[in-house]
């Protein structure tokens, strides 16, 4: 009996199932359903976490500081300035005129502003002496000039508009009866009405000043004169048509350089009703940092779009340093393949920086928004290094900048990289200071070229103000009402961004050229470029 009940248990216990069974698959079922929920709520927070670094980029992009709202901030505060200096003034002269009407007395007091420079000794002095009395006040008896007090006061007389006759006189000979007149003068425009410094005027107030033509006429209206939109627009084209040699020369000057800075920027152009974007690119010669003999310059161009086959075309017979930003577009003039020769490259450091400023600034602003800020505040602390003594070698010799960036920045761009290789592979491939780290590394020969080659600059700067005056006029019209208009813009860009780049002041330096280029032989025409120019000898006496 006892053995039968030994068989009936061993078979129950065989068929039977296990108590510890549906335990195990209920705790395996519990587990990878709380791993999936892990990893959605991991990724959702990584969703949640770079959606509000995307957010914090637009706002900053909207909000915050940036190179073209610089000069934005910049007249904000200066209005903040004068506001506060002029309610200063207001409220110490109240003062005063209240203690006067009390009775009291005024006692004098010490000026808190500082101490004004004279003012320009070049101007026209206009004495204006206050009648003394004949006899002393006091006695009647004669008085002797002791001295004077001159009290200058800066004073400004209206624009003056005047018509200019120029007369050539007719002779006629009582032998031979034959008619003799000088012959007439060269005029910038032909048949035109309009005087050197009135076109120059005109020029620099369209493209320097960013004025269009149709303010400028309501402008001159009020002074008094009618000049249509359309004339000063056939002058502008005329004079355009003029200086066209000192554009090209000054193409040939840039395009001549060894280094050269490279960018572009987008401008509205007008096209059959609505606004399209264009480009403009800017190419300079700046050999000042180097302390390179060759005079600085600039030329422009202006294309409908941004297709690679622009600055292929424009740099088509240029086969030197090239420094910019990491634009596609250039990758062809990089080819080694490249007819003449390839291009070399130079990255901008200042780019590079830039990234990893912008996710310290949104960290800085937003605490915790980004969890890999302290990365990117390192990065940009150990870049400052070596934009820090790079400042204290710029106008040096090639020679000299070479030593120094073998002996001091050499080393820490090579601990910069190794930092951020080390850094770099822990980091995800999605992460923002991963980007910005990639950007640098997979272009490192580029970003450290400047190391053997002292010419080469750290950053694209030069480029970038060159720019800087469009990027601001932008904002008050449009660029040009056609593609023609935005190429002639390129070229008095080029003029007006040359001369300033030689301290040349571009409306006076307009005036002359537009007065002689006419009459300028064709073989002398390098006199006539900013650099060779002399202002001319128009002494202020003459207007005193």
């Amino acid at each position: 009996m006892r053995l039968w009940l030994n068989r009936v248990r061993a078979d129950y216990s065989r068929h039977s199932p296990r108590r510890g069974r549906p335990r195990k698959t209920a705790l395996v079922a519990e587990r990878s359903a709380r791993r999936e929920a892990e990893a959605r709520a991991s990724g959702a927070e990584a969703m949640v976490a770079h959606l509000k670094l995307v957010i914090a980029k637009l706002k900053r992009e909207r909000f915050g500081p940036s190179a073209e709202r610089g000069s934005q901030l910049l007249d904000q505060l200066e209005l903040q300035l004068e506001e506060l200096a002029a309610s200063a003034t207001e409220d110490e002269l109240a003062a005063k005129a209240k203690s006067g009407e009390d009775g009291t007395v005024v006692t004098s007091f010490t000026r808190k502003k500082p101490v004004r420079a004279p003012l320009p000794e070049h101007l026209p002095r206009e004495r204006v002496v206050i009648p003394a009395p004949a006899v002393c006040p006091c006695c009647g008896g004669k008085l002797a000039k002791l001295g004077e007090d001159v009290t200058e006061t800066l004073e400004v007389v209206p624009r003056q508009w005047k018509v200019v006759q120029t007369v050539r006189e007719k002779f006629t000979c009582r032998r031979c009866e034959k008619i003799t007149q000088p012959p007439a003068p060269f005029h910038t425009i032909a048949r035109g009405r309009a005087g050197a410094s009135l076109l120059a005027m005109i020029l620099y107030a369209k493209y320097g000043h960013h004025q269009p033509l149709n303010r400028q006429s309501e402008s001159f209206a009020r002074e008094g004169i009618d000049l249509d939109v359309s004339t000063m627009a056939d002058w502008v084209g005329a004079c355009t048509a003029a200086l066209a040699p000192l554009v090209e020369l000054i193409r040939r000057h840039v395009l001549g350089a060894a280094r050269l800075h490279g960018d572009d920027s987008t401008v509205p152009v007008l096209a059959k009703g609505k606004t399209v974007t264009g480009r403009v690119w800017a190419y300079v010669r700046d050999d000042r940092p180097f302390a390179g003999p060759a005079p600085p310059a600039a030329v422009f161009y202006y294309s409908c779009n941004r297709d690679g086959e622009h600055p292929r075309k424009h740099l088509a017979a240029y086969a030197g340093l090239l420094q910019a930003d990491a634009y596609g577009g250039f990758n062809g003039l990089y080819d080694p393949k490249r007819s003449p020769a390839p291009i070399t490259e130079a990255a901008c450091w200042s780019h590079g920086r830039r990234k990893f400023f912008v996710l310290a600034d949104i960290a800085k602003s937003a605490p915790g928004r980004e969890p890999r800020a302290p990365l990117a505040v390192a990065a940009v602390r150990r870049i400052d290094a070596i934009f820090a003594i790079e400042s204290e070698i710029n106008g040096l010799p090639v020679e000299q900048r070479l030593a120094v960036r073998t002996a001091r920045i050499a080393p820490l761009v090579a601990e910069l990289e190794s930092w951020m290789r080390t850094e770099r592979a822990r980091l995800s491939r999605h992460a923002d200071v991963a980007k910005a780290m990639d950007y640098m590394l997979k272009r490192w020969t580029a970003f450290t070229r400047f190391l053997s080659d002292g010419r080469i600059c750290l950053t694209n700067n030069a480029a970038e103000r060159a720019l800087r005056g469009i990027a601001i006029g932008r904002k008050n019209w449009l660029f040009a009402g056609s593609d023609r208009g935005g190429e002639r813009a390129a070229a008095m860009y080029t003029l007006i961004a040359t001369a300033k780049l030689n301290n040349v002041d571009p409306q006076a330096w307009l005036a002359d050229v537009l007065r002689r280029i006419a009459d300028h032989p064709a073989r002398r025409l390098h006199e006539l470029l900013p650099w060779n120019w002399q202002k001319p000898a128009i002494a202020h006496t003459a207007a005193a």
